[in-house]
């Protein structure tokens, strides 16, 4: 299985319409439309933006993969190990935290070409 470098995480971010990359705390961060829908972290995990209830399923069906730390605990979002994905889990994942995010006229054209 191909493991997901950060480099690799920011090509497929940045793949989806209209992203643009900036920083969030001192971190490459991805944005459309100035809202924020994944940024990497130092530790080479990558914070992407989810659905609270889908959260929990992903994170207790995948440990490994997936988790939560306190700060996030409360806020729509989950820590990804890069190491741990592959490309096409990343890619779905952060074309779903793009979605949640974007306007829904633009949402509703990756949508349309999925």
């Amino acid at each position: 299985a191909t493991m997901v470098t950060p480099e690799m995480a920011r090509t497929i971010a940045m793949a989806l319409p209209q992203t643009e990359e900036g920083s969030h705390h001192g971190t490459p961060a991805f944005r459309v439309r100035g809202r924020l829908f994944a940024r990497l972290r130092e530790d080479g995990t990558m914070a992407v933006r989810v659905d609270p209830g889908y959260r929990d399923v992903l994170v207790q069906a995948g440990p490994d993969r997936f988790f939560v730390t306190p700060h996030y605990r409360d806020y729509p979002w989950m820590l990804v190990r890069l190491e741990a994905v592959g490309p096409q889990e990343l890619d779905d994942l952060l074309a779903d935290a793009w979605a949640e995010v974007a306007p829904k006229r633009l949402a509703a054209t990756l949508l349309a070409t999925a």
